[in-house]
């Protein structure tokens, strides 16, 4: 039996998807559940499963958009799996035969050294100068006879400086992926349709640090070797903020304002196609070991390609940390609908004036980018004031004034 294989819907509004790269060959015999094919949406890269064992025909080349419910493959299923090796064809001794060429049967054409030297052709004393300093023999005018390069040519000779003389030159022309192609569409749709505009201030990281240098350890033995890092002190001081200013924690639609109740947190992780932005849902409700065992789940589906279209949509606010690849500054593009995005960045000691001296702290660069046609000055300015304030107090507005009980030690 002929099975036809058709695309499956990746979600509601998802009406293609691109073949990105075919995991079998044609003619391959493959395994029910089998991993045959990667697809891309324009919102994540999904594993297409062989439905049936069998003998696999394509129907779709790689780069190919194809509707969801288009037929990409075949699979006979009568076909029998081959054996795990193949007989090796022996070639009998005597049906090699052995061509023996005699030498005096070689003729050699040797070319003939010209006798004179063509227009603009170098002495040898001139092209080894030429040469080594890396000069075309074309670039340069001779002044010996009929035009010929001279050494006193060669010595004299500059190399240009506006013409490349040496080095790689090449060039290569790739499609983008279809998750590539939408994330480039929503970022200039995010620049173009909202009102965007960033603020800045910066961070004290001193009582994060040594609240994290504390409890790190205890934190990392009581709950299963997970690591206590800075994005859920991050993510609890947005939830904060966000509860103490609604306005950054809603968005545009149409002429209308949909304010949310809760605070469903798109954290921007690295996979292996590129940056993506899974959920953490109700993060307001989340304790520091609920928010960094929801973030290292996402992030290990991300790193192995498993991550869906549902993780992934549905946020209400973004953080993304730019300072993990040395970002010092940024202004970070709102991911829509969503009316605000916090960009973290790297830690750099820094003299700073504490109590009217000088001292050297590790600081950090906050931006907050929002759209200005929902969120006013004040409640932005007041968003980034209030999460300041809750990285510089950890224990007091973070913790309920109890470390051990906060981390759950």
């Amino acid at each position: 039996m002929i099975l036809e294989m058709k695309v499956p819907s990746p979600g509601e509004s998802i009406k293609e998807v691109e073949i990105a790269t075919w995991l079998v060959k044609e003619g391959d015999y493959v395994e029910k559940d089998q991993a045959i094919a990667e697809v891309d949406s324009d919102k994540a890269t999904l594993e297409l499963p062989a439905e049936a064992s069998g003998i696999i025909s394509l129907k779709a080349e790689e780069g190919e958009t194809v509707a969801v419910g288009a037929i990409v493959c075949h699979i006979n299923t009568d076909a029998a799996k081959p054996s795990e090796s193949e007989p090796v064809t022996e070639v009998k001794k005597e049906e090699v035969k052995v061509v023996e060429v005699k030498k005096e049967e070689v003729k050699v054409a040797v070319p003939v050294a010209p006798t004179s030297y063509a227009s603009g052709t170098p002495s040898p004393a001139a092209r080894k100068i030429l040469d080594e300093k890396n000069i075309q023999p074309s670039d340069i005018l001779g002044t010996g006879k009929d035009g010929r390069i001279t050494k006193d040519d060669a010595v004299n000779a500059v190399p240009s400086m506006g013409t490349p003389t040496g080095g790689n030159r090449g060039s290569e022309r790739t499609k983008l992926s279809m998750l590539r192609r939408k994330v480039a569409e929503r970022l200039v749709a995010a620049k173009n349709e909202t009102a965007m505009l960033t603020t800045f201030n910066e961070v004290n990281m001193t009582p994060i640090n040594t609240l994290r240098n504390e409890y790190k350890d205890a934190f990392k033995a009581k709950h299963g070797g997970l690591g206590l890092g800075y994005m859920s002190f991050f993510t609890k001081a947005v939830t904060r903020a966000l509860q103490l200013f609604p306005d950054v924690n809603s968005m545009m639609d149409g002429d209308h304002k949909i304010a949310f109740d809760f605070a469903d947190i798109s954290i921007a992780v690295s996979g292996p196609k590129g940056l993506m932005v899974p959920v953490v849902r109700n993060a307001e409700n989340l304790t520091f070991r609920g928010i960094e065992t929801e973030i290292k789940r996402l992030a290990l589906k991300a790193r192995d390609g498993q991550i869906t279209v549902d993780d992934m949509t549905g946020g209400t606010f973004t953080i993304t940390n730019g300072g993990v690849f040395g970002s010092m500054l940024s202004t970070p593009i709102i991911n829509p609908p969503q009316s605000g995005i916090l960009g973290m960045h790297n830690i750099i000691e820094r003299p700073i004036a504490v109590n009217g001296k000088v001292e050297i702290h590790p600081m950090m660069y906050v931006a907050l980018s929002y759209d200005h046609r929902i969120i006013d000055g004040r409640e932005s300015v007041g968003f980034l004031v209030a999460v300041k304030e809750a990285l510089e107090k950890p224990v007091e507005l973070l913790c309920d004034g109890n470390p051990k009980k906060a981390f759950e030690l």
